[in-house]
């Protein structure tokens, strides 16, 4: 698995070690927990102010602090209680919580890790549908309606291509007579599906048309053109960490899952496999 190679061997032993804490500190069964001590500490009321603040841009006053505390002690004997009726138990949506929050550790594990660039390079390297900037194209066009007849399109064209202020020539419409340069997806989203693949071979710098679009027919001249490019890393380094980290979350979780489901034995029905 690639996760295991280096230079990621770092980061596979800092989810042990994180998984492993969680499996020490955390407690053997739910029973474990004294049925008549409930111990709201410093760390807890600190969290509620944290949260309290982050909602009101305010800290609380006593009564609301006092408020939230008696809604955690609340929380938590509710919460002791169903457990001791077994209302945990077959219910999907605790289930699907619970094994939610275990891959959540394997995200709060991948955000902790900072890569050297020489990973993030090959790492790029190694997907480069993800940040290759696709081909734009710059162009101006004159519209000429859903319709022409080709002797306006015969006219309009002659005008262009002896000089005459494009501006001035075609129809006005909610359409950009100007597109800076555009990727083929931003100008088919202008222009309608199939557009950017009609401008594609076109000459630079000459009047060519009628290109039709969703809305009609077009007179359009390229003014600029850019090959698809691969950015710098110092250009993409947060996109390409985000991405890195994703991914590699993802493996930390499999492997971890692996990990557990190597100590179960696994009985299902025959046929069911």
């Amino acid at each position: 698995m690639r996760i295991l190679k280096e230079p990621l061997l770092h980061f596979i032993l800092i989810g042990a070690a994180i998984f492993g804490w969680f499996a020490i500190v955390g407690p053997k069964n739910e029973n474990d927990e004294p049925g008549d001590a409930i111990v709201i500490d410093d760390a807890d009321v600190a969290f509620l102010v944290t949260r309290f603040e982050t909602t009101w841009k305010r800290p609380p006053q006593e009564d609301e602090k006092k408020a939230l505390i008696d809604a955690m002690v609340r929380e938590e004997i509710l919460v002791r209680e169903a457990r001791k009726l077994g209302l945990d138990r077959g219910d999907q949506v605790v289930r699907a919580r619970l094994a939610q929050k275990m891959d959540f550790l394997a995200d709060a594990i991948a955000i902790s890790v900072d890569p050297e660039d020489s990973v993030l390079e090959a790492y790029v390297a190694a997907n480069p549908a993800r940040f290759t900037i696709p081909p734009q194209l710059a162009f101006e066009q004159v519209f000429l309606g859903a319709q022409p007849v080709s002797e306006q399109v015969d006219t309009a064209l002659a005008a262009l291509q002896s000089g005459a202020d494009w501006s001035e020539i075609g129809i006005q419409s909610l359409m950009p007579r100007s597109m800076p340069p555009s990727a083929p997806k931003v100008v088919d989203t202008t222009f309608g599906p199939g557009f950017s693949a009609a401008l594609a071979n076109l000459e630079a710098g000459i009047w060519t048309g009628p290109i039709p679009s969703g809305y009609g027919q077009h007179l359009v001249r390229i003014t600029e053109t850019y090959p698809e490019s691969m950015p710098p890393l110092a250009d993409i380094r947060e996109a390409a960490l985000v991405a890195w980290r994703r991914d590699m979350a993802k493996e930390l979780a499999q492997a971890h899952y692996q990990s557990l489901a190597a100590q179960y034995r696994v009985e299902i029905p025959e046929g069911s496999e």
